[in-house]
This record gives C-alpha cells, sequence and structure tokens, in this order.
C-alpha cells in the first residue's frame, strides 16, 4: 500500500490566502497540541508573509511566535517558505545574511525550508540550500510553476536535475495560482520522478477549482506529499481540504497516517475564527469563490486577496476587472515571471498603477525599476525592450549575479544602527528585512515592557 503524506498550511499558506496572513497566535495556540498529534508530514507555519505581518500589523515577535509553536508541537516537523536569495522580505540580499537567516530560523525551530525564487533562477537558491543542509534541515527545492511560451515541461525538468545537484531532500512543485491541471500535474509529476529519485511535494491553490483533482492525479504518478488544509481555511484561493483528500485517498487505497478525531477537533476550533474573520470583513467572500478566470490572468490566491485589499484601500474596487485584465499583459512585458512572491507584487501593483493612471507604465515604482535592472534575477524571457527603455531610460542592466555586488557589512551596520535596541541576532535579521517597520516593533515592545513594570513597581508598593 503506498504512503501518501500531508503538509497542513492553515497556520501559514491557507491563512496568507484567504485573511492576509492576520491570524494571530494567541487564536491558535490552544490547538497546537491536536495538530501535533494529527500525523502530519509536516506543518507549515512560518515564512512567506508571516515574519511582515507578525511585525507590522500583529505586534508580534515573528522569532518567538516560531519558539512558540515549537514547544506546542515537538513531534511534528515545522516548515516555512524562504523566497531564496529575497529571504522573506522583497529585495535580494547579500548572502551573509541568507546564511544567517537559515541558521537562525533552524535554530529556533524550524525543520523543513522550502526554497523558491520567483523567477525559477536557480543563481538565487544555491546559497539558501547550502546552509539549509549545512545547518542540519531538510532542503526542499521548490519550482514556482506557471505556464507561458517558455514554460516547458523540459525546462521545470532541467531545473529539478540542477536542483538535486545543489543538494535538495526533496521536490516541491509549487503551483501558487492554481493553474496546474490534472494530465499536467500527471505528465510533471512523472517526468520528474522519471529524472531525480526524490520525494516530489505537491502545492497547488483551489483558485480554478483543479485542486483537488491535480492532487489526486499527482498522487497517481507518484507524489508522496500534498499540501492541503483543515476545511474551514481550505477553498477558494487556499489549498484543498485536508479531511477530504484523506477520505478520498484512503478510499481509493492509500495509507496517510492521518487521526480522522484530530482532523474533526482541528475543523471545530477553526470554524469560529473563519466566522470571525467573515465578521470583520478580513476574509472576503470573494477569495472564497471559484474563478475559473485566473488560467488566463494567473494571480496566485494571496496575490488576489492583496490586490483585492489595495483596490479598496484606494476607493477603486470598480477597476477590479480591469486591473485583472492588465495583469497578464504586465506579466508578458516583464518576461513572464511566475506571479509569486516577491514578482506577483511587483506585476500586481504596477497594473493597479497602469489601470488607475489611464496610460500604460506613466507610474513606476523602485520595485518594477529595480527588477528591470536585473536586481531580481534571470528573467524567463527577455523584458519588452521598449518597456523597458521607458522604464529604466538610458541606464544599463546590470550584468551577472545580483547578490554579488552587494556589501559584505550589512550585518554588522544593522547591528550598530541598532545599539543596545537589538537584544540577539534575530533582532538584527528582523530590522535587515524590514527596516521601518522593525524600528516601530521594537519601539513599541519597550513601551510595553515599561508598562508593565510600572504596573508591577505600583502593585508592589500598594
Amino acid at each position: 500500500m503506498k504512503k501518501v503524506q500531508f503538509t497542513e498550511t492553515v497556520l501559514r499558506d491557507a491563512s496568507q490566502s484567504l485573511v492576509a496572513t492576520r491570524t494571530r497566535f494567541d487564536q491558535f495556540a490552544p490547538i497546537l497540541e491536536t495538530i501535533d498529534k494529527a500525523g502530519f508530514y509536516s506543518v507549515e507555519c512560518w515564512g512567506g508573509a508571516t515574519f511582515d505581518v507578525c511585525l507590522r500589523f500583529l505586534n508580534e515577535d515573528p522569532w518567538e511566535r516560531l519558539r512558540k509553536i515549537r514547544a506546542a508541537m515537538p513531534n511534528t516537523k515545522l516548515q516555512m517558505l524562504l523566497r531564496g536569495q529575497n529571504i522573506l522580505g522583497y529585495k535580494h540580499y547579500p548572502d551573509d545574511i541568507v546564511r544567517r537567516f537559515v541558521r537562525a530560523s533552524v535554530r529556533n525551530g524550524i525543520d523543513i525550508i522550502r526554497i523558491f525564487d520567483a523567477l525559477n533562477d536557480t543563481n538565487n537558491l544555491k546559497v539558501a540550500i547550502e546552509e539549509t543542509v549545512k545547518s542540519g534541515a531538510i532542503a526542499s527545492g521548490a519550482i514556482s510553476y506557471t505556464t507561458s511560451p517558455v514554460h516547458t515541461l523540459e525546462k521545470y525538468v532541467e531545473m529539478v536535475k540542477e536542483l538535486r545537484e545543489m543538494g535538495v531532500s526533496t521536490i516541491c512543485i509549487k503551483d501558487m495560482a492554481g493553474l496546474l491541471s490534472p494530465a499536467k500535474a500527471y505528465d510533471l509529476v512523472s517526468a520528474i520522478k522519471d529524472a531525480v529519485d526524490l520525494p516530489v511535494v505537491i502545492h497547488t491553490h483551489c483558485t480554478t477549482g483543479l485542486a483537488f483533482m491535480t492532487e489526486l492525479k499527482a498522487v497517481e504518478a507518484g507524489a508522496d506529499v500534498i499540501d492541503t488544509a483543515i476545511s474551514p481555511f481550505s477553498g477558494g484561493t487556499s489549498q484543498p481540504a485536508t479531511e477530504t483528500l484523506n477520505f478520498a485517498l484512503r478510499e481509493l487505497g492509500y495509507d496517510t497516517d492521518l487521526n480522522n478525531e484530530a482532523l474533526t477537533k482541528i475543523a471545530a476550533f477553526f470554524k469560529p475564527i473563519r466566522a470571525e474573520f467573515l465578521e470583520k470583513g478580513t476574509l472576503n467572500p470573494i477569495s472564497l469563490t471559484t474563478d475559473t478566470q485566473c488560467l488566463n490572468y494567473q494571480i496566485p490566491g494571496g496575490m488576489l486577496s492583496n490586490l483585492l485589499s489595495q483596490l479598496k484601500s484606494l476607493n477603486a474596487l470598480d477597476k477590479f476587472e480591469e486591473a485583472l485584465a492588465e495583469t497578464p499583459r504586465v506579466r508578458a512585458d516583464m518576461g513572464y515571471p511566475p506571479l509569486v512572491t516577491p514578482t506577483s507584487q511587483l506585476v500586481g501593483t504596477q497594473a493597479v498603477q497602469n489601470v488607475l493612471a489611464g496610460e500604460r507604465y506613466k507610474n513606476v515604482g523602485a520595485e518594477i525599476r529595480a527588477y528591470c535592472r536585473g536586481e531580481y534575477g534571470r528573467t524567463p524571457a527577455p523584458i519588452n525592450p521598449a518597456v523597458r527603455a521607458k522604464i529604466l531610460g538610458d541606464e544599463k542592466p546590470i550584468e551577472g549575479r545580483y547578490a554579488d555586488s552587494l556589501p559584505t557589512d550589512t550585518f554588522e551596520k544593522a547591528a550598530a544602527e541598532l545599539g543596545d535596541t537589538a537584544r540577539c541576532e534575530e533582532d538584527v535579521l528582523s530590522y535587515i528585512a524590514f527596516p521601518p517597520v522593525a524600528e516601530k516593533f521594537f519601539a513599541k515592545r519597550r513601551e510595553e515592557e515599561e508598562k508593565r513594570c510600572a504596573y508591577s513597581i505600583v502593585a508592589v508598593e500598594e
């Protein structure tokens, strides 16, 4: 009997896709012990947007959050998503910062690091993979799956072989927008299994309605692990439901090792949390629906919820359909990047700018300029020369690997700038990833500690 294992995403990607990662630690802390007993291959609980959101919106130290999850779940492998040379930020960082971040992640409790690059540029994966292996964690090399004239089965297999040579232990097909069809999943998994002797993990989203069928066909082709979300946080722009696929695979004769009683308890726990987000408006009902047009505009779950949020904040929700239509045009201009963080933000924001301005590339942000300069790596296809010229003018794109040109004393400078504000290496890394956001967090942390201290003194005096 073939075994199929599950990675539960409710603590990270399901939350990111449906509620912009607004789940607080205290909301899910009571159920962690049960999740730990459910029999998951791993629980994705960190990385992606969690780091930024913890500091920016939840007033939580992301490192402390990870340590608390680790303490509550000693029997389950904890997994994070890392953006290669981007780490958890939105730009490239020097190699020594990537190495420090990987080591700190493992030290604080991470067992598996899923490493991807938004452009599938393996030059941007090498350092993170190397340091993950050196730190004793499992390096899972990810393909950012997309479709375009330049993304072929042969190219993906070629990338997988490179990842194997770099030392990854598993291969993840990371389908951010639910574009992977059942037939293509079967073909791609089969091709990867023929090319390398490594476990294959399938990550997809229900955005287009294909995910359940896609994961079943992927398993049929030999996939070893599938990403799912507990039912209250499944569907729509999230992953397919854990309980449903567990039931279906068991009926088909597969061994899943999942504890049905634990799954029932986890689902019951998250139902009122979903209801709370719906009532507050954080969970947009649109994010729970199936949108087959995503097969055309290729917007992943997190990007769709962020796009809706961005337009809502600008009082421009009426421009939603126009922004969706503009997204694939911008993507083609940019050389067909897979739409995953940070390229999804770059392309999505530019599409919104083009629509709101009424003129394409009239307003261009610093990030899209950096992309056109080559700071994010090798694009799958050349950037539209006319668009690049409009954005950069006479400025020439850089040559070679951008990270090689970055300073080697970034950590030391950041530590000096923070002074005694930084209490540990993790604080410095938080500051390097998100300087203004981390500074505000540190200031609020100190303010709250001083209040608690003052309260304690008053209580003692009384």
